[in-house]
C-alpha cells in the first residue's frame, strides 16, 4: 500500500480508492466530522458555475462534488483515475434528473495527463484530490492547459490551522483519532493514507506559491473551519 510518506504511485493510489469507492463519501464525512459537506457547498458558491459553461471537476470520485455544477446548468465533466469510483458515480447518478444526466459526464483520466484539448473548460476545480497526485506542480499546469484564457481555478484542499492551539488539536486528531477509526474500518489503509497525506500537505501560503509557479494569476485563498481546509482561487492569464 502506498503511504503518504512514500512516492505516490498512481496505480497504487487508484487501487486504494477503488477499494473504498462504495463508502468513500461516508469516509470523508467521518474524517471531517461532517464538515466536508459544508466545504463542498462553499466550493459551489465560490466557483459560480453558470448555464452553458463547461466545468471540469478533477478527482471527482463518485461525482458527489460534480452534481451541483450540472444542476446549475453547466456542462460538467467528472474526471477521476479510479475506475471503481467512476462506476459507483455512474450507477448513482444515471437515474437522476434528466437535465442533470445530460449535463454530467464521467471520464477516466490521470491528473498528470488529462485527456482533454487545450482551453476546453471555462472553470476547473479539484476538491481533496490534489494531495493524491505524484506531482502537484504538473497537475496544476495540466489544469491550466485545459482551462481557457480567463478560465477559473478553484482548489479545495485540507490545510493547516494558523492558530497554534487549533493546529495542535488538528494534528492530534490526524495522528491518534483517525488510527482509531482505521481499527474498525474494512479499509484501514485508507484512513492511514489520508491522515498522513494531510499532515504532509503544504500550508495555505505554500500551496498559493505552487499555484502561481504553475502559471496561474490572481492567486488568493480563504480558510474554511479555522484553516482545517482552504479554498484557493486563481485565473488563467492565457
Amino acid at each position: 500500500m502506498t503511504r503518504a510518506s512514500l512516492d505516490k504511485q498512481s496505480a497504487d493510489v487508484a487501487a486504494m480508492f477503488d477499494g473504498t469507492a462504495e463508502r468513500y463519501d461516508l469516509l470523508n464525512t467521518l474524517m471531517t466530522g461532517g464538515q466536508d459537506r459544508r466545504w463542498r457547498r462553499e466550493v459551489v458558491r465560490a466557483l459560480e458555475a453558470k448555464p452553458g459553461e463547461r466545468v471540469l471537476d478533477l478527482a471527482a470520485g463518485t461525482g458527489t462534488s460534480s452534481v451541483p455544477f450540472a444542476d446549475a446548468g453547466a456542462e460538467t465533466v467528472a474526471c477521476d483515475f479510479s475506475l471503481g469510483m467512476l462506476r459507483v458515480g455512474v450507477r448513482r447518478h444515471s437515474r437522476g434528473r434528466p437535465t442533470r444526466v445530460r449535463r454530467l459526464r464521467f471520464v477516466a483520466g490521470d491528473a498528470l495527463r488529462l485527456p482533454f484539448a487545450d482551453g476546453s473548460f471555462d472553470a476547473v476545480t479539484i476538491s481533496f484530490g490534489l494531495r493524491n497526485v505524484a506531482d502537484t506542480g504538473r497537475a496544476l499546469r495540466e489544469l491550466r492547459r485545459v482551462a481557457r484564457p480567463g478560465g477559473r481555478l478553484l482548489v479545495c484542499e485540507v490545510s493547516h490551522p494558523p492558530n497554534a492551539l487549533l493546529a495542535l488539536g488538528h494534528k492530534a486528531h490526524l495522528r491518534y483519532g483517525l488510527p482509531l477509526l482505521a481499527r474498525v474500518s474494512s479499509n484501514p489503509d485508507s484512513y492511514r493514507y489520508l491522515a498522513e497525506s494531510t499532515l504532509a500537505w503544504p500550508d495555505q501560503a505554500a500551496l498559493a506559491r505552487l499555484i502561481q509557479d504553475a502559471g496561474w494569476d490572481g492567486v488568493r485563498w480563504r480558510d474554511l473551519t479555522f484553516g482545517v481546509a482552504a479554498l484557493h482561487h486563481a485565473v488563467n492569464p492565457g
